[in-house]
């Protein structure tokens, strides 16, 4: 009953990643490569799909909530001061700073590595 029978199978393994598929459906070894490269590609989709899921998840945990006590600078227009709460630099010229002078901020910035 053997004679006329044909072995097959495919075995396709990814090696950078290790995933392993394979197929033994149709008597026909081209179906059943055909098969097989489709079911790898799924995987490997699937792999890619969870690490940057697994990133961004990382990402978004490394964010801080935004509340009241999160701001950056302080705009106090009725003593006529401006300050940033991080590196601690302070003016008294608040219409400057509406203007888009922020120079003394930026530069005490990154100063501080921030």
């Amino acid at each position: 009953q053997h004679v006329n029978r044909t072995e097959s199978a495919v075995r396709i393994t990814h090696n950078p990643t290790g995933v392993v598929v394979q197929c033994q459906n149709d008597r026909s070894q081209h179906k059943n490569k055909a098969t097989a490269m489709k079911q790898l590609k799924a995987k490997l989709y699937e792999l890619e799909m969870q690490k940057r899921n697994a990133d961004q998840q990382a990402l978004e945990d490394t964010k801080s909530d935004i509340g009241w006590g999160s701001q950056i600078r302080s705009y106090v227009l009725d003593q006529s001061r401006i300050k940033d709460l991080r590196t601690n630099v302070e003016t008294g010229n608040t219409q400057a700073v509406l203007d888009g002078d922020l120079d003394p901020f930026i530069e005490a910035s990154l100063k501080s590595g921030l």
